[in-house]
């Protein structure tokens, strides 16, 4: 590797335009990122949970203290009481990150609680909250109809926001517009906004595992190659649409399958979020670090991709309105596996709390 620490350092040295994040809170994983040049890291319950178990030892003891000193909380309560400690504690390791950047890098990103995705009010103030656990804070809300409402007026209180639970570019624009307005309002109350990082993720592997489940539900036949390039179509497309309009916003990519969703995409002025075992992947793999953001989708998978309904709802930027982003097979399918990460980890309170 010679001066490099791995193919992700080797990106976030040559093109450090295309910022790469640590898909993990955890200990391991951050030290690991900020050695080879992450400028970012991401969290939800499935992460905390996560982290919790393999950082027992550590957390162990601050669970038991929560509950001694929250005596009438019930398990979600103390959940997300850990969930803030979790926030707190490892966004400090990105700070200098964020001090070097002026506040456009560096941030921890911190979920809403995903039952709040119909709910505009209750997803602003607890944006609100989160927020201000850390100076380098960036909270995350769903591209829901309600969610689109909140980011906009969480933008304008002075949240960092990044979208969640999106995989379209009818998604990725409606965000960005919020983003915009709620900017808007903010310059023209006479409040800062220098420091303000708003992203929005797009979550490519999840539009490929849509697509696929479609394709197999319907019956379909198609190229299989064409599928691992759904959410990387989407992508480009959107990222077209944010150059051409100059948007505040910045795409975030997220949910690898494959090596096109980091190989694809370098050069490009976007940020990739990479969980533990694919940057590990992606470092020790032999796939050359070049600038590849403006060489197209092979134009035969992107015409049979086209042939599909669900893809052309993902692609199209008019192929949804905010009130059926919510109806969308890959919205539906990681709002669900969400929920159940958020029970899991109230699961694990529960126990300490009635042992």
């Amino acid at each position: 590797m010679g001066e490099f620490l791995g193919k992700l350092h080797e990106t976030a040295v040559r093109f450090p335009k295309t910022d790469i994040w640590m898909d993990s809170c955890g200990e391991e994983e951050l030290e690991y990122g900020l050695k080879r040049g992450i400028v970012g890291a991401t969290s939800n319950p499935i992460i905390v949970g996560a982290v919790v178990k393999k950082e027992l030892e550590f957390w162990e003891p601050k669970i038991l203290e929560l509950i001694r000193e929250m005596p009438e909380a019930n398990e979600d309560e103390i959940t997300w009481a850990l969930i803030d400690q979790v926030g707190m504690l490892r966004s400090r390791k990105l700070l200098p990150v964020y001090r070097q950047f002026g506040g456009k890098k560096g941030r921890l990103s911190i979920q809403t609680n995903i039952k709040y995705y119909r709910n505009a009010e209750k997803m602003t103030e607890q944006a609100l909250h989160l927020s201000s656990l850390g100076e380098n804070m960036m909270v995350k809300i769903p591209a829901s109809a309600a969610g689109i409402r909140a980011m906009e007026e969480a933008t304008y209180q002075g949240v960092s926001i990044n979208a969640t639970v999106s995989f379209t570019v009818a998604q990725a624009v409606a965000v960005a517009e919020a983003v915009e307005r709620g900017l808007s309002r903010r310059k023209n109350a006479g409040l800062p906004v220098e420091q303000m990082g708003p992203v929005c993720t797009l979550m490519l592997g999840r539009t490929d595992d849509w697509c696929k489940k479609y394709v197999s539900r319907e019956g379909l036949i198609t190229d299989p190659e064409c599928l691992e390039w759904a959410g990387i179509a989407v992508l480009k497309e959107a990222y077209r649409i944010y150059q051409e309009r100059g948007y505040t916003t910045r795409l975030l990519t997220a949910a690898c399958r494959n090596h096109y969703h980091w190989s694809a995409l370098i050069g490009g002025d976007l940020a990739q979020t990479i969980n533990f075992s694919w940057f590990q992947r992606f470092d020790n793999s032999r796939i050359e670090v070049k600038d590849r953001m403006a060489e197209p989708v092979p134009a035969p998978y992107l015409a049979e991709l086209m042939q599909l309904s669900e893809f052309r709802k993902s692609f199209e930027e008019t192929g949804q309105t905010p009130e059926e982003f919510e109806t969308y097979g890959g919205f539906k399918d990681t709002l669900e596996g969400f929920l159940a990460g958020y029970d899991e980890l109230c699961g694990l309170i529960r126990g300490y709390m009635i042992r």
